[in-house]
């Protein structure tokens, strides 16, 4: 298996020596920890290896629809889909390296819808013996520039507890349910956090949650055992990504600080810093769009904001193309202008909301 990924895998260039000084330069970078799941991580991370080599993506391992649930259910591997998002967004060749790992097969019996990333993962997993292991492996071949960890090597279920008092098993049934999500929790509830991931919150310049979808990317992280008690131990600030839309079925007409008390709720004060809130409007053309599918812009309530006592970072987020989402240029430069107080990185004005402390 290793043999066969590494012949996939193009020569290297012949520009070694402007190599070795971006590699110089990125291990310099702010040592940084991403947390989550889905595509907003993912985005996210592509923005974060321009600056900095020094980053951890901790990923949810929920996920149970589509290619990863086929293979949750067929081999009792954790999902890879995730996974494999974030490995080829930091990956240090990427555009080929996305065509192939997302290559997604559509047809062929039960090679049908499978992506080609996740097959190669379950293959190693079944070699290393963890998925942790599998992703070292793939890590190496891709030249990821940092480390992605699962959050927990646990089978773990979600499970969600719906405002008429339903329970609802499955990250895709709690998504689909017509119900109103009041939390989630995790099956079993005393799982066993990855070590590495503790460590790398630990000693961590900064902590990102975010952005992504609430109840099924960005909790179910902070609800394994040990995550929220090392951010809280942490020396790094904690950020909070706020997503740009409303996501029906989880955060149906939730403003900016809902989201803050839906994580507050589930993992109690003192996690979150500060929010980072997109305030650039969208296109009508988009703004419609998105009414169809029942979401709408997430509306910033800076008042609640002051109450919480938590710092709110307004700044034009938005990548407007065919989908309202976070811009990894844009979302980088206010970031780092956070962590490092680098004002060069930014082209723009970032208006502060300080709450009361």
């Amino acid at each position: 298996m290793r043999n066969v990924l590494t012949g996939l895998v193009p020569g290297a260039g012949s520009h070694w020596g402007e190599k070795l000084l971006l590699q110089y330069n990125l291990k310099k970078g702010p040592s940084i920890v991403a947390i989550g799941g889905g595509t907003g991580l993912s985005t996210l991370l592509r923005g974060l290896k321009e600056v900095t080599s020094n980053i951890t993506a901790i990923v949810t391992v929920t996920d149970d629809g589509g290619s990863s649930g086929r293979l949750r259910g067929d081999l009792g591997m954790l999902p890879p889909g995730d996974i494999r998002n974030c490995l080829v967004a930091l990956a240090d060749r990427e555009s080929a390296l996305e065509r192939l790992f997302n290559y997604r097969f559509s047809q062929g019996g039960e090679l049908a819808g499978h992506s080609l990333g996740n097959l190669l993962l379950a293959g190693l997993t079944q070699e290393t013996g963890n998925l942790a292991l599998a992703v070292q492996e793939v890590s190496k071949i891709l030249a990821v520039r940092g480390q992605v960890l699962p959050v927990t090597l646990d089978n773990v279920v979600l499970a969600g507890e719906m405002h008429d008092g339903r329970i609802v098993k499955g990250e895709t049934n709690i998504v689909s349910d017509p119900g109103r999500i009041k939390r989630v929790y995790l099956e079993p509830a005393h799982c066993t956090p990855l070590q590495e991931a503790i460590d790398a919150i630990l000693a961590a310049d900064a902590i990102i949650l975010g952005p992504g979808s609430l109840y099924t990317s960005v909790i179910p992280n902070l609800l394994v055992p040990g995550i929220t008690e090392a951010i809280r131990n942490s020396k790094a600030k904690t950020f909070y990504i706020c997503n740009i839309m409303t996501q029906p079925g989880e955060t149906d007409g939730y403003t900016a600080s809902r989201h803050l008390k839906a994580i507050i709720k589930h993992c109690g004060p003192g996690v979150i810093d500060k929010v980072i809130v997109n305030n650039e409007n969208i296109s009508p053309k988009l703004k419609e769009k998105y009414q169809a599918q029942g979401a709408k812009p997430v509306k910033l309530d800076e008042n609640n904001f002051r109450k919480l006592g938590v710092e709110v970072i307004q700044y034009p987020l938005c990548a407007q193309h065919d989908l309202a989402r976070h811009d990894p240029g844009k979302t980088l430069r206010v970031l780092m202008e956070e962590i490092q107080g680098h004002t060069a990185y930014l082209f723009g004005y970032a208006k502060r909301t300080s709450g009361d402390k």
